[in-house]
């Protein structure tokens, strides 16, 4: 600390030393205790706060919960309230119509006197009579069908007021909750997880829907209202609106039917051809509806982009196909416990693929398909629907070697795609933060533990190709992601970052999620920062020059030696893991900084095999595959660190790569070999020279051993 911004924190230090030593000098344990303490105190803090988050999330969740089914609670009130005065209609109705019998009746009565007046004696008296009981009837009728056509009115507005609270209900569960459901599905393709639940909306959309069709069959009252009273008087505008609300309810039910059909397993993304995959769709009103009793058939097909563009302008499919898949049709069934109205496909097979033709730098990977699920059926025999729903973006490949740029276009389409886009446009650059924010994720996901700010500063420098910068402001191109070679490499970063997550995710799992491989780090800056620790202090980096490598630098015996050992690669750590390989180099003894190898690596030891029956069931001796790097200790050496072996070479043919020669660069570069001279039988060990035909085995394979 020797620049003047740091003076101040120097003396605080020095001084604080002193304080320590004063104090705890004769009982360093007590330190120890206190520090520990400490930590404990600040990694109980740290998981509060992430419990915190937790329950912030769960706590915003159950008040969305609570407040829809507030709504709701409130809606179906309002709905039973307006039932009870479609009861009282109905009733005022049949009194009406009792009295419109007897007031007709009356009138015929009294015409038929009127026809008899001359030959009944006292027909003026009975005429005088009736004539007084028709007026009363029809003054009792006129006030009745004053209060029928009141009682009317205030029915169909509360029918109104239903539609009104309906309408944000739906907004919100269809608008919000599915859109970012379905938002969080596509994230989770990059390694997101899922907040919503889809069997809470399942609930909502189902309250909802009883809703909608109680009050779709009170409107169909009304109707019925309107067309018993209009024999008697005339109800203006009554018809109108009654036909509008009722359109408004078939709108509503539509909307939702064909916003609750959605994709619950979202086919593979990367969609390799001839290869077997599965999907699942499901209806989330269906239980409500019976749908399940026509069984309605779900058909599968994919399409292009310009087909899926067709489709959502017309919200119709029309039959169009860009390819062709097996297995493609399957009948919606129902679980009844689950309340599921669903179809699963477990054996489709993309057999053929029609693509468009290329421009420019595009690929067939950068092209993007979709999974088109249809279905028809009839609800009640009076509506008739037809459902349709796009998978995310998939990218069609016919080979294994076209994953990497596949995942690319898969991993930029889910993490920058806005909701309501053009199908399937998306930014040609992104902030940085963004960009860091998806590869971060994808990574945690795929190998158990995140990215530093240091790593995600060190995959900026590489992306953007500078160094000593703040990326915080600045945009990453897609090509840059994808396109363009890094300086001085045949792959694009994109290629280097998704080989390095491979092979963490399939070889190196444990000790990264553990912390213990740092990774993310230059040669040189590991290289430097090794110098200042004791020899043997060792660290774990990403290889920058090969593809999916992984690479150890370890301090040597002078101050400023440093030394970094050919990349592993996913190959090579397939036939003798990371930790059996550092067990086998005993001149490594401290990960960086200061943590013992065994501690750090103990428990992914392979168990040595028993060494008690040398000779496996079928007659033969089993060898024991050893990492060993020429002109280094390895196993059997005397403890200087140096070989014992009887003929170790040191001569010219290593003068490159030998760390002990003076001449060679500070921070070189050693190859591991498979211990070529040693095999081990059972306890014993047979040395064998292959000093005289080194040169020949040299680069053999360890694959060969």
């Amino acid at each position: 600390m020797v620049t003047n911004e740091q003076f101040v924190s120097k003396l605080k230090l020095i001084d604080t030393a002193k304080l320590y030593k004063e104090k705890y000098s004769q009982n360093p344990k007590e330190l120890i205790r206190i520090i520990k303490k400490c930590l404990e105190s600040e990694s109980l803090m740290a998981q509060q706060n992430n419990s915190l988050m937790e329950v912030n999330v769960k706590s915003s969740q159950e008040i969305e919960n609570l407040e829809i089914t507030q709504q709701m609670d409130l809606i179906s009130n309002h709905i039973t309230h307006t039932n009870e005065i479609r009861i009282t209609i109905q009733s005022d109705i049949d009194s009406f119509n009792i009295l419109y019998s007897e007031c007709t009746k009356c009138s015929q009565h009294l015409q038929h006197m009127r026809n008899q007046r001359m030959s009944i004696p006292q027909g003026p008296e009975i005429e005088r009579k009736l004539k007084q009981e028709k007026e009363l009837y029809e003054g009792q009728l006129k006030t009745q069908s004053l209060s029928l056509n009141n009682a009317l009115c205030v029915y169909i507005n509360k029918l109104n007021e239903s539609l009104n609270l309906l309408s944000p209900v739906q907004a919100h569960i269809i608008d919000k909750a599915l859109i970012q459901w379905k938002r969080e599905q596509q994230l989770a393709g990059n390694g997101y997880k899922y907040m919503k639940d889809i069997d809470v909306i399942q609930t909502w959309c189902e309250k909802l829907c009883d809703l909608i069709w109680i009050t779709r069959s009170q409107i169909k009252e009304a109707d019925r209202f309107r067309v018993n009273l209009g024999r008697y008087f005339e109800l203006p505008q009554s018809c109108e609106i009654i036909n509008t609300l009722l359109d408004m309810t078939t709108q509503y039910l539509s909307s939702l039917v064909a916003s609750t059909f959605v994709i619950i397993t979202q086919p593979p993304q990367v969609l390799k051809t001839n290869t077997r995959f599965v999907a699942e769709v499901r209806l989330l009103i269906g239980g409500k509806l019976n749908i399940h009793m026509t069984s309605p058939v779900v058909k599968v097909s994919i399409v292009s982009e310009s087909q899926a563009n067709q489709i959502i302008g017309r919200n119709k499919p029309d039959g169009e196909s860009c390819g062709e898949i097996l297995n493609c049709t399957g009948k919606m069934e129902y679980q009844p416990v689950q309340r599921h109205l669903s179809t699963n496909f477990r054996s489709m097979q993309l057999k053929k693929i029609k693509r468009t033709e290329k421009k420019g730098t595009e690929s067939v990977m950068d092209e993007k398909f979709s999974i088109l699920f249809s279905s028809k059926f009839f609800i009640g025999n009076e509506l008739q629907f037809e459902v349709w729903n796009l998978s995310l973006p998939v990218v069609v490949i016919v080979h294994g070697n076209q994953d990497p740029h596949a995942w690319a276009t898969v991993t930029w389409d889910n993490a920058f795609a806005e909701p309501g886009r053009v199908p399937f446009n998306v930014p040609d650059k992104v902030p940085w933060r963004n960009v860091a924010e998806a590869l971060n994720m994808k990574f945690s996901a795929a190998t158990g533990r995140g990215l530093s700010e240091e790593s995600l500063t060190f995959l900026a420098e590489k992306a953007f190709r500078m160094q000593n910068v703040d990326f915080n402001h600045m945009v990453l191109s897609w090509s840059q992601f994808c396109k363009e070679p890094l300086p001085q490499r045949s792959f694009t970063f994109w290629e280097w970052f998704y080989a390095v997550m491979k092979i963490t995710r399939e070889h190196l799992k444990g000790p990264w999620t553990d912390g213990a491989i740092m990774g993310f780090i230059r040669k040189s800056d590991a290289e430097e920062m090794l110098t200042r620790y004791a020899t043997g202090t060792f660290l774990l980096r990403f290889s920058d020059s090969e593809l999916g490598g992984l690479t150890v630098a370890w301090a040597g015996s002078n101050d400023s030696d440093a030394y970094s050992l050919h990349p592993f690669s996913a190959k090579d750590l397939s036939i003798r893991n990371l930790a059996d390989r550092l067990l086998d180099l005993p001149y490594l003894t401290k990960l960086y900084p200061d943590i013992d190898k065994n501690q750090a690596f103990g428990k992914y030891y392979t168990q040595p095999p028993n060494i008690s029956t040398p000779v496996t069931s079928n007659g033969y001796l089993k060898p024991l595959l050893v990492t060993h790097v020429p002109g280094w200790g390895g196993p059997g050496t005397n403890g200087q660190g140096m070989n014992s072996y009887p003929n170790t070479p040191q001569n010219h043919m290593f003068h490159v790569n030998s760390p002990g020669n003076c001449s060679i660069r500070e921070t070189s570069s050693v190859h591991s070999e498979p211990v070529n001279n040693m095999m081990a039988f059972g306890n014993d060990s047979l040395e064998m020279d292959f000093s005289s035909n080194l040169n020949d085995i040299s680069h053999v394979d360890e694959a060969f051993f």
